[in-house]
């Protein structure tokens, strides 16, 4: 068996290799996996297609890739709902048993934004604002039990903030309603913010990654106002079916990682709004599991339920 695993990683990728996108094109799984899948290509002289297989917030895709073959040739490339929406929904797969993780390939940060309008210019000045005035503002988000819904909850949960969400059905409409004073706050990735708050159309109240964004680079963290324990980041990682060989993921978590130090890759990547991760496959392992606890924890907190 030990001979085999290692003669299939020797001989592997002998044809081509898919990497399937359980979201629709454009979002950020689908720029990333675009962008890495010729690279590999040119590197393995085999074809590496994309497919896009969306639908149920990332359900059809991922059961897609839980069922196929465990040889590598099929890979999956997520984003944060993964470990997101079994905490909120009953998914036809097992995020952890169902899957091997291969690379955390990026991350992108969450800022919270409101509209000009709002007396708050901080975040700790929105939460005072929201206790002064509990359940008169609203907040939006991309659609109910998305991660952004998810942050805001940890904030309410966290902070005793009484604000009202308004779940829309996509970040441009979310978005636009706040630009029109429709709603008061949202929580937004911060690639999808920055036109808007450059414009003047929002302000950036407060960014809720680890260290500041170079999009914000004016804008504290959560942290440095005084709230610790609330980093929330946005993530893409790549999975393979239960089962696939370890040399098999092994050789594909270096490939990957090789890219990712590219200099080229780098900055491609920062003008999306994402930094490069990389790691052993354990790292992305380790996050899976540790979102699923904490949404979990947030989502039987606040009584969330899928639409």
């Amino acid at each position: 068996m030990f001979l085999c695993g290692i003669a299939a990683a020797q001989e592997f990728p002998a044809r081509t290799v898919h990497l399937i996108v359980p979201y629709t094109p454009g979002t950020g799984a689908d720029i990333l996996a675009r962008l890495l899948g010729p690279r590999l290509s040119e590197r393995w002289n085999v074809a590496v297609v994309t497919e896009n297989k969306a639908g149920a917030t990332g359900n059809i895709g991922a059961d897609f890739v839980a069922r196929s073959a465990a040889d590598g040739y099929t890979l999956l490339f997520v984003a944060t709902s993964f470990g997101t929406t079994p905490a909120v929904m009953r998914v036809p797969f097992d995020p952890v048993k169902d899957f091997v993780p291969v690379a955390l390939v990026a991350t992108s940060g969450l800022v919270v934004v409101v509209n000009p309008q709002v007396a708050a210019r901080s975040m700790r000045e929105l939460i005072e604002l929201v206790k002064r005035e509990p359940g008169k503002l609203h907040y939006s988000s991309p659609g109910n039990g998305g991660p952004q819904h998810l942050a805001m909850e940890l904030l309410k949960l966290e902070t005793g903030m009484n604000i009202v969400h308004v779940p829309y059905k996509s970040a441009a409409g979310a978005l636009a309603d706040l630009v029109g004073g429709h709603v008061q706050a949202t929580i937004a990735a911060v690639q999808t913010a920055q036109p808007q708050v450059l414009a003047g159309k929002l302000r950036a109240v407060g960014v809720m990654s680890a260290e500041r964004s170079q999009a914000f680079p004016e804008v504290p963290t959560l942290k440095e106002q005084g709230l610790p324990g609330l980093e929330v980041e946005t993530w893409y990682g790549a999975f393979a079916p239960a089962g696939t060989p370890e040399q098999v993921v092994g050789k594909l978590n270096s490939e990957l990682n090789l890219l990712l130090e590219d200099r080229a890759m780098r900055e491609f990547l920062a003008k999306q709004g994402m930094a490069p991760a990389g790691g052993p496959p354990g790292r992305l392992g380790a996050l899976v599991k540790s979102e699923l606890a904490r949404w979990t924890r947030v989502v039987n907190a606040a009584g969330i339920k899928a639409d």
